[in-house]
C-alpha cells in the first residue's frame, strides 16, 4: 500500500504486467500499420510513460507529436477540455494513432478526435493503456486497449492524483474505505 497526498492506494497492475501488455500492443500496431505513414499523437501529461515505452517498441517508420489537454481536477473530471499546447505537425493524409493513458468518461478523447478529424487524416485510431467501460459516456470507444478496468481511481505510470504519483512504475487503485 502507498499514500499519495491524502489517499491510500493498493497495487493493481505490476511493472511486468504493464510491460508485457505494452509489447503486445506495439506488435499489433507494427503489424496493422506496416507500410503506412503513421503519426503518433501523445496526450500529455498522463500518457508520457506509456507512450515512451510503446514507441520504443514500434519498429515502423513514424512521427511523434504531443498535445496537452486538461480535463481533471483532483479525482474528478471537470466536464470540459482545455487545450493548452496544440498540434505542431501536419496530419493531413496520414494515419494517426492517438496515445492516451486512460479513457474513462470519453470527454477528453471525444474532443481530441473532433479537433483532429478537421485536419483530414487518412485514418484516426485511439490507443489507450486503460479503459473504464463503467464510466464511459462517450461515442468514441478506443480501437486499441491495453486493459479494461473497473471504475476505480488509479495512479502511477503517468497517472496522477493532483499531480502526484505519476512517477510510480506500476499502477495502484484507490483503497476501499
Amino acid at each position: 500500500m502507498i499514500q499519495v497526498n491524502d489517499k491510500y492506494f493498493e497495487s493493481y497492475l505490476s511493472e511486468e504486467t504493464i510491460s508485457n501488455r505494452v509489447s503486445v500492443l506495439a506488435d499489433n500496431i507494427n503489424n496493422d500499420y506496416k507500410n503506412k505513414n503513421v503519426v503518433f499523437i501523445v496526450i500529455l501529461n498522463g500518457a508520457f510513460m506509456f507512450a515512451s515505452d510503446l514507441i520504443k517498441k514500434i519498429t515502423i517508420p513514424c512521427e511523434v507529436s504531443f498535445v496537452k489537454l486538461s480535463s481533471y481536477h483532483g479525482m474528478q473530471t471537470t466536464g470540459r477540455v482545455d487545450e493548452v499546447i496544440g498540434l505542431n505537425t501536419s496530419i493531413t493524409g496520414k494515419d494517426v494513432v492517438i496515445i492516451e493513458d486512460i479513457v474513462d468518461t470519453g470527454i477528453t478523447i471525444g474532443k481530441v478526435k473532433k479537433l483532429l478529424q478537421s485536419s483530414q487524416p487518412a485514418s484516426l485510431s485511439i490507443c489507450t493503456l486503460l479503459f473504464k467501460p463503467e464510466a464511459f459516456h462517450g461515442d468514441i470507444i478506443p480501437e486499441i486497449i491495453g486493459f479494461s478496468i473497473p471504475n476505480d481511481f488509479v495512479v502511477g505510470y503517468g497517472l496522477d492524483y493532483d499531480e502526484k504519483g505519476r512517477n510510480l512504475p506500476c499502477i495502484y487503485k484507490i483503497k476501499a474505505s
